[in-house]
């Protein structure tokens, strides 16, 4: 079993970047929420390289200049918006990111800077800021004189005041400048700014600070600031402010005194977001601020520029010190690469980092996947795309915004209901229109929760009923309901929440207010209606609430589990496919500094709950919880660090990890045999077929081997090439997939056979390789038929194509696409037959057509089939008798050089040459001896072979009953190849044991040919 990445490739957030002096197509970057990945062509493709460690989101990244292997990353993005995930410390790699390290710092949770000394690699800085959602210690400007062995807090203020920028002087690394900052959340506020928050300044390598006050800087609170030093004039220092008086601030004198530049409401405001400055290092007028645009001044500030920078929302820059026109900007859509000063950019189309709250898919096949990614829109994205992989091409927008819920129209899939913060729309794909159908379609931006008519959360429920596709239900602080795909609401609750006005007030101060729906409070953030009784909903709050109605709302009961924390977020609530009295709760309560998992399980309607949540560690706080609809008992929870599973109805969780890459999982969909998961930080992954999982029991524990029952195979036509070169997801596995299991690694030889229903062998399969001498691929996207079976310890998968066995080949024959191959099987009854050591066990499967195919009946398959066998048994004839020729011709010419310099047996050299002779025109009749690449045709005809071979492709191309023509064509081949292979017999019958009499005559070895008569 394997996950796979199907995408989108549209970064996500990212705020660390950095590129590598002298080397100027390296960069890095660090994703708010998916690991780090490096670019060695200038940002033309990326690379995840950090996927195995314990966390994913990374505030800060620092290449060593002096020692360009050595690679510093701080973990936790420091931008602290409501959906952000944690750190956990320092990592360290010194060979250029293959390997990493922790080196501590573990519970300061979000960094936001990193630095590394010009001269001395294993003098780091790092600008701690804390938790986010409390208070604690280990905050502040840390500093290691050892590469991360130890460390050492050298600036720090208190417990709730971290730091959010340190920086050197670049002709001096014994000065500093960093920037404290007074920052907390909580579930429904944001407070940026108080006592805490500061600019200072050390000259003796960060052993003392001083705070700078006055002389020009803003008197009262500050909040975040961003400060740089030029690299041109180290007495050029600018600091970006966030204050009454805030702005852009600059200092001519190495920070003694300072002037306000600019105040630009473009450049200050969600000044807890951005506040981050650059200064160019080789122009001291020159400097960048970044904040939903890119910004540049070259006057010393006073004037700002918008530069065409993709995306909005920017938040990292890295500016080549030797050479400036080399940037690397990270913003809210990924990182993006300029070699030209920020003229020209490379694309954000190349990084799967996006962050989607939610998934869900439809009914077509193939089904589509649906989710809204963060600062982006919302996407619907193809599973499976006939070109071999899932590129740009297999997704579109389906309106609603970046944080809700989607839910798309199950008798139309054209139509689409999507939601973000109350909005909801309705959009069809024929027209690319929507139509707003909100609840309260009012713009209620920059007003507290308390001032509201109704408190719709930033990704408030929606969904469609599992028994009506034309009723729709919402929630704010109460449920509605909608009977008419949106055409008008009527509310089926009252306040179901705690309505605690002291936690609905305006969020953002004490300097400046950051009113997002975010913060609103008090709302119902989980609603589910049971797939076995309709008007059962259950509603769930974020302030720790859960209400059960039987009767469609006329009626409300407070279920709330007992045991339930106070204050705690019911992040999704999924009612079982099984029974109706069961529900699983998935609670989360990570904003209240509070990392551990909580899942609850009733099986009486709320009466009784259980926590269920053993064997997920503190750490992997769970967002979602869902329940697999065909095998009672199988759960799936997606956590802040991946996914985990339970066979036992959640009593015993383990990690289901397998490849998937270390992200938050913020919601989980099954389709049918799949698992789809929504991360927050590398866009949509799959794991096809769980069928292993539905099947383990309590015996599969003490087997030695198991073979599972695998799931229909689908009878699909593929190309023999796929364009992988770009940024492209990946298909699922083709044909039929067969999942085995093994205590212990074999071994002994482990044989899969393929069996029709009359018990006729198909194809056979071994784990011993079996090594061909097939001409090596001309192109990168040539698709090789794996036939080697794997034969692990523990779970395998081989993924047979359908193919019945192919005909004998060529030795290094040149074809256009792959070279003949076995006929696609009937749809129909098979069996499957796994061997190793004398035991063997045996399973069905059944094949199945595409079912987008209609019209075309079995009779019509198996016409087509019984072509298909024809055309491979001619290709099998006509590859003997080329291999049995040249085999001849091998054998003549190891002959010839015995016979050559000895003058008794001239008579015996020319009747061998005589008989090569009389072989060629054979040869040249069956196949294109001058074929020494694909496309040698354009100059050399295609014979026998090559039109055997394309004829192949043709006449298995799709599913359909042979045409008229096809036959005529197969009988003219098969004529021509008749009249060759009687030549060839010919030959075999006479004038090779003619030739072998005349040898045996003269004492030497006769002419063998395998598999020919003498």
């Amino acid at each position: 079993m394997r996950w796979r990445q199907v995408g989108p490739f549209r970064g996500g957030r990212a705020l660390a970047v950095t590129g590598v002096p002298g080397e100027p197509t390296v960069f890095y970057f660090g994703a708010a929420s998916g690991g780090i990945w490096r670019s060695s062509d200038a940002g033309a493709n990326w690379e995840p390289i950090f996927d195995k460690e314990d966390i994913a989101s990374i505030g800060s990244i620092a290449v060593a200049p002096s020692d360009h292997n050595i690679i510093y990353a701080g973990s936790g993005e420091a931008c602290i918006r409501g959906n952000i995930t944690y750190g956990n410390g320092v990592y360290k790699s010194l060979d250029r990111g293959k390997t990493w390290k922790n080196i501590g710092l573990k519970n300061t949770r979000h960094i936001g800077a990193v630095i590394v000394d010009p001269k001395n690699a294993n003098v780091v800085f790092v600008a701690a800021l804390g938790h986010a959602y409390g208070f604690n210690e280990e905050r502040g400007v840390f500093r290691t004189t050892d590469g991360g062995a130890t460390w050492q807090k050298v600036l720090y203020k208190d417990n709730k005041t971290g730091a959010i920028d340190v920086v050197f002087d670049p002709s001096n690394s014994n000065t500093l400048f960093a920037s404290l900052w007074e920052v907390y959340r909580t579930p429904w506020s944001l407070n940026s700014g108080g006592p805490g928050s500061g600019l200072f300044k050390s000259t003796d390598g960060g052993n003392t600070w001083t705070r700078l006050e006055g002389h020009g800087l803003p008197a009262g609170i500050m909040g975040r600031i961003g400060v740089s030093v030029s690299g041109a004039d180290s007495n050029r220092v600018y600091a970006m402010i966030e204050s009454k008086e805030g702005g852009l601030y600059r200092s001519d004198d190495g920070g003694e005194n300072w002037m306000r530049v600019n105040e630009d409401g473009r450049l200050r405001q969600r000044a807890w977001y951005f506040t981050h400055v650059f200064a160019d290092p080789k122009s001291a007028d020159t400097v960048y601020v970044l904040n939903t645009g890119m910004f540049r001044s070259v006057d010393g500030g006073r004037r700002f520029d918008l530069l065409p920078a993709p995306h909005g929302d920017h938040h990292g820059l890295w500016i080549d010190p030797d050479n400036p026109q080399r940037l690397i900007n990270g913003n809210d859509g990924g990182a993006i690469v300029s070699t030209d000063g920020g003229k020209t950019w490379s694309t954000q189309y190349n990084q799967p980092t996006a962050q989607f709250y939610h998934v869900i898919t439809d009914d077509r096949w193939p089904y589509y996947i649906y989710g809204a990614q963060q600062d982006n829109s919302t996407i619907a994205i193809k599973s499976y795309d006939d070109d071999g992989v899932i590129g740009r091409q297999d997704w579109y927008q389906v309106g609603g915004g970046e944080s809700g819920y989607i839910a798309p129209y199950p008798p139309d899939p054209n139509i689409v209901f999507a939601g973000a913060e109350g909005f909801i729309s309705r959009f069809d794909k024929r027209t690319e229109q929507l139509v707003d159908i909100s609840v309260m379609p009012l713009d209620v931006s920059g007003n507290g929760a308390e001032k509201l008519l109704h408190r719709f959360q930033w990704t408030s429920p929606l969904f469609i009923s599992p028994h009506d596709p034309n009723t729709l239900y919402s929630a704010a602080e109460m449920v509605f309901k909608s009977a008419n795909g949106g055409q008008s609401w009527t509310a089926i609750s009252g306040d179901l929440t705690r309505n605690d006005k002291s936690k609905q007030k305006p969020s953002g101060g004490p300097i400046s207010l950051d009113i997002t729906s975010v913060e609103y409070y008090d709302t119902i953030f989980a609603l589910a209606e049971s797939p076995l009784k309709k008007d059962m909903l259950w509603a769930g709050t974020d302030d720790g609430l859960v209400h059960l109605s039987l009767n469609g709302g006329q009626s409300w009961t407070n279920v709330t589990p007992k045991d339930l924390p106070e204050w705690s977020m019911i992040s999704i609530i999924e009612a079982s496919h099984h029974d109706p009295g069961t529900a699983y709760l998935a609670v989360d309560r990570h904003k209240l500094d509070d990392f551990r998992p909580f899942i609850y399980r009733t099986r009486d309607y709320g009466k009784s709950w259980t926590l269920i949540a053993n064997g997920i560690p503190e750490g992997s706080y769970v967002r979602a919880i869902r329940e697999d609809p065909k095998r009672k008992g199988l759960l799936f929870a997606g956590a802040e660090t991946g996914v985990y599973f339970s066979l036992d109805d959640g009593a015993n969780w383990q990690p289901l990890k397998l490849n998937l890459p270390t992200v938050p999982i913020h919601d989980l969909n099954i389709h049918n045999d799949d698992v789809i998961v929504a991360t927050h930080g590398r866009s949509f992954w799959v794991l096809d077929d769980i069928t292993p999982l539905r099947q383990i029991d309590a015996n599969s524990a003490n087997a030695e081997m198991i073979l599972y029952k695998p799931q229909a195979g689908l009878r699909l036509h593929l190309p023999d090439a796929i364009e992988r070169r770009g940024p492209v997801g990946d298909n699922p596995p083709m044909g039929a997939i067969i999942d085995y299991y093994f205590k212990e690694a074999p071994k002994e030889e482990v044989k899969l056979e393929i069996l029709d229903a009359d018990g006729k062998l198909v194809r056979r399969f071994s784990s011993r390789q079996k090594k061909e001498a097939e001409q090596p691929p001309e192109w990168p996207d040539q698709i090789k038929e794996i036939t080697t079976l794997p034969a692990a310890a523990g779970m395998n998968r081989y993924a047979w194509n359908l193919r019945w066995e192919s005909p004998v080949k060529i030795p290094g024959a040149f074809y256009s696409g792959l070279g003949p191959r076995g006929p696609i099987a009937l749809p129909g009854k098979y069996k499957v037959k796994l061997a190793v050591g004398g035991r063997s066990q045996t399973q069905t499967l059944e094949i199945v057509i595409d079912p987008r195919v209609k019209n075309v009946t079995q009779d019509d398959l198996q016409k087509q089939f019984e072509l298909a066998v024809q055309v491979r048994e001619a290709n099998a004839d006509l590859h003997r008798a080329v291999n049995q020729i040249r085999e001849l011709r091998s054998g003549i010419k190891a002959l010839r050089a015995r016979l050559e310099n000895d003058p008794r047996l001239r008579l015996l050299l020319d009747q061998a040459e005589t008989l090569d002779r009389k072989m060629t025109p054979v040869e040249e009749g069956l196949i294109q001896v001058n074929m020494k690449g694909s496309e040698a045709n354009l100059a050399f005809p295609n014979m026998l072979n090559e039109q055997l071979d394309s004829f192949s492709a043709s006449v298995q191309a799709g599913d359909s009953t042979p045409t008229r023509q096809q036959y005529e064509v197969f009988r003219m081949l098969r004529g021509r190849l008749d009249q060759q292979l009687a030549s060839w017999r010919q030959i075999l019958a006479s004038d090779l044991p003619a030739l072998n009499e005349s040898i045996r005559k003269s004492d030497l070895p006769v002419l063998y040919l395998s598999g020919a008569e003498e």
